[in-house]
């Protein structure tokens, strides 16, 4: 795979549309892993503009100090994450922190979180009145006590949010849906129908781990969010389920869930996403976006494409199979 910096060519064919917005490239960096947008660009070679969108961290109406540590733990194949969406609140990013980005680098999209439907539709209302290119919809988050899972495991619930958030703004909206459910397929309907314009699938697992000296667990929230690769397979289904009924409806996906290579990414689009998320990935190598856009023209190049767009949803399903009788 060429190491040479991505030609115009290259970069056209990267090129796509979501919801209106125009992404130079299929890769989003996740909400909670670039802090507001800042976090990476302290280390040298890294640029935003390696991504075709950005999601802030979690923001909620009033500031959060977030849970007790300890927050991360390093598992196989993954991480388990509880940071309980710390924030300083949505008007100080807002006023002080959205200022001091560059717009002109990639997209820069808020997350919008909350403990009640009223808080969601509030923040929501704050980031309609700024420059943010969209919202995405934080109705699954595991590493909080109150909210969180609940709005985004009961479809009613998930429906509810997304109506007031709707009518709270013209902005795109990107709805996180939980994989802690037991009919993604379902829930993604619902959304549909109350008014979101994309989907982000999926959002972390509900994981432990053990210190078996103490016999206590080692996140201090007792349980957190499992991402990284040990979540690929899944995500990978979810990605697929949600697909067959928000393609339909012309409603995109970005695809997130242990993506380190551009394989991963590839099998996402063609699982049907529109997009892909970088998230775990970044905490091992935060230069691994450039080779991951590397990796996808040099796939498009050798079978014959001219953009991302054509891979989106190109997934062929094996017929039924016997039962060997």
């Amino acid at each position: 795979m060429s190491k040479l910096p991505l030609s115009a060519d290259d970069k056209t064919m990267l090129s796509s549309e979501f919801c209106g917005m125009r992404f130079d490239t299929p890769l989003v960096l996740l909400s909670g892993c670039v802090g507001f947008g800042e976090e990476y660009t302290r280390v040298k070679g890294f640029s935003n503009r390696d991504a075709g969108a950005v999601c802030l961290k979690g923001t909620t109406l009033n500031p959060r100090l977030g849970n007790p540590a300890h927050r991360v733990y390093e598992t196989p194949m993954g991480m388990l994450n509880a940071i309980g969406l710390q924030n300083p609140g949505a008007r100080h990013v807002v006023d002080s922190i959205l200022p001091s980005l560059d717009f002109s680098e990639t997209r820069f999209i808020a997350n919008v979180s909350g403990s009640t439907i009223e808080e969601y539709e509030e923040v929501t209302r704050i980031f309609d009145d700024s420059p943010i290119d969209a919202m995405e919809i934080n109705i699954s988050c595991p590493n909080v006590k109150e909210g969180g899972v609940a709005f985004g495991n009961d479809p009613d619930m998930s429906a509810r949010v997304v109506e007031v958030c709707r009518k709270a703004t013209k902005k795109p909206l990107i709805t996180k849906l939980s994989p802690n459910q037991t009919n993604i397929a379902e829930n993604a309907r619902r959304c549909i129908e109350a008014g979101t314009d994309a989907f982000s699938v999926i959002n972390t697992l509900m994981g432990m781990a053990i210190d078996i000296e103490d016999r206590t667990p080692i996140i201090g929230n007792n349980q957190g969010g499992l991402s990284g690769p040990a979540i690929k397979p899944i995500a990978l289904l979810k990605v697929h389920q949600v697909y067959q009924v928000a393609r339909e409806h012309g409603i995109p996906i970005i695809g997130q869930g242990g993506i380190t290579t551009a394989a991963d990414a590839l099998e996402f689009i063609i699982a049907g996403a529109s997009a892909v998320g970088i998230g775990t990935a970044l905490f091992y190598d935060p230069l691994v976006c450039p080779t991951i856009n590397a990796g996808i023209v040099d796939y498009l190049k050798r079978h014959g494409l001219s953009n991302v767009e054509q891979l989106v949803g190109s997934l062929r399903l094996n017929g039924p199979t016997g039962c060997g009788h």
